[in-house]
C-alpha cells in the first residue's frame, strides 16, 4: 500500500539519488529528489509532509550543516543521514544534533525501507499532534466543544495539552455535568496514543462479577477483555469511586505489570461525590496514588463568568437550527440572570435550559428567567454565586450582543454598525477588547 508522506532524498550524486528513489518507490513511498541541500531547503520547511534522507558529505552546504538548518526550523522532522564507511564519530554527532537515524555505506536497502517506514510513522504522529494542538487553539473538532475564554478554561486547555503528551495515568475530577468525559477524550486525542483505541466503561453500571469479566476476562465468545482491547491506547474508567475493592487490587496489579512508561494509559473519572468521603478514602491508597499522580479538576460553570453567555448562545443556535426556528434574543436582564444562576448541574443543565428556551421561543411564550427559576426550584437548595461588579455584567452582555450580531450578519461590519448604532472605530475597539475577530464569522 502506497504511503502518503513524501521521502525527500538529498545527495549530490545523481546515481545514488536515483538508486535510493527507485528502491523506496518500489517499496510504496512517494519520493522527491534534490541535488543539493540549498535546493532542498527551498522546498522543505516547517510541517513538511514527509521525511528526509540525506548524504553527509556534499559540496557547498554539507549534510551536518543541512541537518542543523532543518532542526532549527522543525526539530520534529525525521532526518536519516547516510555516512561513508568509518564515519561513525560523524554519525554519532548527527544523532546528537537530532538525526532520526543513520545508514553507513554500503547499506542494506531493506534497512533503508525499515527506517523510512519508522520515520514516516513518527512524522505522521508529530504532524497529527500539531494539527490537534492547532484545533485546540482554534476551537475546532473535539476541542471546539471546550468553549470559553475564561481563565479557568484557558488553564484547562493548557492542562490537556501538557498532560495529553505525558505517559502517566490521569485522574479527572469535578462536579457533575462539567464535561469530564469530553476532557478524557481530548487527553487521548492530543497525545501519542491518538491513533490507538480509546476504550471506556462505567464502574458503576455493572455488578462486580460483570465488571470483572468485562475488564479482565477471560475472553469468551470472541469478546476481548477491555484491558486487552485498550492495550497500547487509553482505558477510561468512569465512576472510579464505584470500583469494588477486589477489582481495585486487580487493576493495581495490571498497572504494576506494565512498568514505565505504561503501555496502556488509564484515565480515571470521579463522578459521584459522597458527603464526607474523599476519593482517597474510596480507593486503596496505593491505587489512588498511582491514578492520581496527575489530576485535572474541571471548573464549575458558575466560576466561568461570561463563558456562560458564550455557551448559551452556541447551544441555542444549534437547537434553533435543529428545530427550524429562531434562537431567542437574550435581554440584558436575562444575561445577568444567566451569569448569576448557581448552575448545580453545570454545562449539562445549561444545555437543557438552552433547548427549552428555543422551544419556548418557537411557541412565542415564556422567558429564560422562568426556566431558571423552575430549574433551580426542582434542583433544591444549591450553592449560590458571588455577586459581581456591575461593570462585569455590562461587559459580558456587550460582548454577547456584538458576537450574536456578527454571527447573524456573517461578519458584515457595516450591517453590525447599523444595527447597533456604533461608529466603525468604536466597534473595532470593542471587538479588539473582547477578542472578537471578523474572520471567524465570514
Amino acid at each position: 500500500m502506497a504511503l502518503s508522506m513524501k521521502v525527500a532524498i538529498v545527495d549530490d550524486e545523481a546515481d545514488m539519488r536515483a538508486s535510493i528513489s527507485q528502491w523506496l518507490a518500489l517499496s510504496g513511498f512517494d519520493t522527491v529528489t534534490f541535488g543539493s541541500a540549498e535546493e532542498a531547503l527551498k522546498v522543505i520547511g516547517p510541517d513538511f509532509q514527509g521525511v528526509v534522507v540525506s548524504d553527509i558529505k556534499m559540496p557547498g552546504m554539507d549534510g551536518m550543516a543541512f541537518l542543523k538548518r532543518l532542526m532549527s526550523q522543525d526539530s520534529g522532522l525525521p532526518v536519516i543521514m547516510i555516512t561513508g564507511h568509518g564515519d561513525v564519530p560523524m554519525a554519532v554527532e548527527a544523532m546528537r544534533v537530532g538525526a532520526f537515524d543513520f545508514l553507513e555505506k554500503p547499506f542494506n536497502p531493506d534497512r533503508m525501507t525499515e527506517l523510512a517506514k519508522k520515520a514516516t510513522q513518527a512524522r505522521r504522529m508529530t504532524l497529527d499532534n500539531r494539527a490537534l494542538r492547532r484545533e485546540l487553539s482554534d476551537g475546532s473538532t473535539i476541542m471546539k466543544k471546550l468553549v470559553g475564554s475564561s481563565p479557568a478554561m484557558e488553564r484547562l486547555r493548557e492542562d490537556i495539552l501538557d498532560l495529553g503528551q505525558a505517559d502517566s495515568h490521569v485522574l479527572i475530577d469535578g462536579e457533575t455535568g462539567t464535561g469530564k468525559t469530553l476532557v478524557a477524550h481530548a487527553l487521548h486525542a492530543v497525545g501519542p496514543r491518538a491513533s490507538k483505541k480509546f476504550v471506556s466503561i462505567s464502574c458503576a453500571a455493572w455488578s462486580e462479577d460483570q465488571l470483572a469479566a468485562k475488564l479482565f476476562g477471560p475472553a469468551e465468545d470472541g469478546v476481548i477483555p477491555l484491558v486487552e482491547e485498550a492495550r497500547g491506547g487509553t482505558l477510561c474508567l468512569e465512576d472510579i469511586e464505584a470500583l469494588p475493592n477486589p477489582l481495585q487490587a486487580r487493576l493495581l496489579t495490571f498497572i504494576n505489570e506494565q512498568g514505565l512508561p505504561p503501555e496502556t494509559r488509564i484515565i480515571a473519572i470521579r463522578n459521584q461525590h459522597a458527603p464526607d468521603v474523599t476519593l482517597e478514602q474510596a480507593l486503596r491508597s496505593d491505587l489512588y496514588y498511582r491514578l492520581g499522580a496527575m489530576t485535572i479538576v474541571l471548573p464549575p460553570l458558575r466560576a466561568r463568568g461570561e463563558d456562560i453567555l458564550q455557551l448559551f448562545t452556541r447551544l441555542s443556535e444549534q437547537f434553533a437550527e435543529e428545530y427550524g426556528c429562531d434562537a431567542p434574543q437574550v435581554t440584558a436582564q436575562e444575561a445577568a440572570q444567566l451569569l448569576q444562576a448557581p448552575w448545580p448541574g453545570n454545562v449539562r443543565q445549561l444545555v437543557n435550559i438552552a433547548e427549552r428556551a428555543v422551544l419556548q421561543n418557537r411557541r412565542g411564550s415564556g422567558s429564560i428567567a422562568s426556566l431558571l427559576m423552575a430549574d433551580n426550584e426542582a434542583s433544591g437548595p444549591a450553592m449560590t454565586t458571588e455577586g459581581k461588579p456591575l461593570k462585569e455584567y455590562v461587559e459580558a452582555f456587550e460582548r454577547m450582543l456584538i458576537d450574536n450580531t456578527m454571527r447573524r450578519h456573517k461578519g458584515s461590519i457595516v450591517a453590525v454598525m447599523e444595527e447597533l448604532c456604533l461608529p466603525r472605530r468604536t466597534l473595532n475597539e470593542k471587538m479588539a477588547k473582547y477578542g472578537l475577530v471578523r474572520g471567524d464569522y465570514t
